[in-house]
């Protein structure tokens, strides 16, 4: 697969992103770590970053770079979303450390998440970004200058778990996003946001107060409109979500190329879109957002997957991408999406997984294929 790349691909972007159809399948995060080490080894790739919490990444970074922590307390500290429990992910992590162990810091990768503290049902508190980043300015800029103090802040936020109430997005009356606190709280977070741009370099260009900074205004904003009664909640919860994806990405490729990880749907240039019940849903994803910014310097390789036969989806139709794919030798290749005609879409009978939509053919790069997961 690794020679194929470099005949798909002529040229390396600065960004490449690689989707997944399904989550919870380690083949793929395989073919994903054989990828990586390549690009590392031979494009001089220096982060990858996955679809997980930003600021949980932190632990993992510091364990693959400086050898903090375990590679037992990685995982479990280092991940959202169960990710830690992969084997794939753990070879991940195993790899990097041993990779950067005798490198000097300038040529060490990096690991980094790009998601906010978000999971499906609620949002965490902004308690660690908040206070991380009024605690890196208040040791290093006039108090004069502070917006608010330290105990204001813990007087605001309050009980963490009244944020981080699983409750919230199925009743929004719940939610504590709108309440007067969390009002002050949009405020003082913007003001100690522009007080670290405000400052120069030296101080300013901390990767992880930045993170800090974007990462509290996101997650208030991911608060007020969980709080929100109108039909724009659900688009205002994913375009807020994309965009705290989209800001993170674009940070990390700052620093130079990077591969990112994460569903398809997350990197797809096309307007995002989906029904809940008769509401039609529509925003445009990170990868679009960061498409815009980035251009020829972004490329998007989505993952096609011919079976998941333990969760039912078996041999794909033959007129459909996977299909089409699935008749060809080989149990993983990449391919060129030009190559593959006018097919048809294809359903899935799982929730989980999601085909690739001809529709969106012309705005992928290449497509990574992988036959098979495993046997029923």
């Amino acid at each position: 697969m690794t020679i194929a790349i470099d005949d798909v691909m002529k040229a390396r972007p600065r960004l490449l992103a690689l989707g997944e159809p399904t989550h919870g399948e380690d083949v793929l995060l395989d073919v994903r770590n054989e990828l990586f080490r390549h690009l590392v080894e031979h494009d001089g790739f220096r982060a990858i970053a996955i679809e997980s919490d930003c600021l949980m990444g932190l632990v993992v970074d510091d364990y693959v770079t400086a050898g903090k922590g375990t590679l037992d307390a990685a995982m479990a500290l280092g991940f959202s979303h169960e990710f830690g429990k992969s084997a794939a992910n753990r070879e991940l992590v195993r790899w990097l450390r041993s990779y950067n162990e005798s490198r000097p810091s300038s040529e060490q990768v990096h690991f980094a998440g790009f998601d906010g503290p978000l999971e499906i049902s609620h949002a965490a508190s902004p308690r660690q970004a908040l206070t991380e980043l009024h605690s890196y300015l208040g040791a290093r800029v006039d108090a004069a200058l502070l917006p608010c103090t330290a105990d204001e802040l813990d007087r605001l936020l309050g009980a963490d778990d009244r944020w981080a109430n699983p409750e919230t997005m199925m009743d929004l009356s719940q939610s504590i996003g709108r309440t007067p606190e969390a009002r002050a709280l949009r405020l003082l977070a913007d003001d100690l946001a522009a007080l670290l741009e405000s400052q120069p370099p030296a101080l300013r260009d901390s990767d992880r107060a930045r993170l800090h900074a974007r990462t509290a205004t996101g997650l208030l904003r991911y608060h007020y409109w969980l709080a929100d009664t109108s039909p724009g909640r659900l688009p205002w919860l994913l375009t807020v979500r994309a965009s705290m994806m989209a800001a993170n990405l674009l940070a990390l490729v700052e620093k130079g190329p990077m591969m990112a990880f994460a569903q398809n749907s997350h990197f797809q240039r096309a307007r995002s879109s989906m029904r809940l019940g008769d509401l039609p849903l529509q925003w445009w994803s990170a990868g679009a957002i960061v498409d815009a910014h980035l251009g020829d310097d972004y490329a998007f390789l989505a993952m096609a997957l011919g079976t998941i036969r333990h969760h039912g989806v078996g041999t794909p139709p033959p007129d459909t991408i996977e299909g089409i794919l699935y008749a060809r030798a080989g149990d993983r290749f990449i391919v060129d999406p030009r190559t593959l005609g006018q097919p048809t879409p294809r359903e899935s009978p799982w929730f989980g997984y999601a085909p690739l939509d001809p529709a969106h053919l012309p705005s992928i790069d290449a497509i990574v294929y992988v036959k098979d997961t495993g046997s029923a």
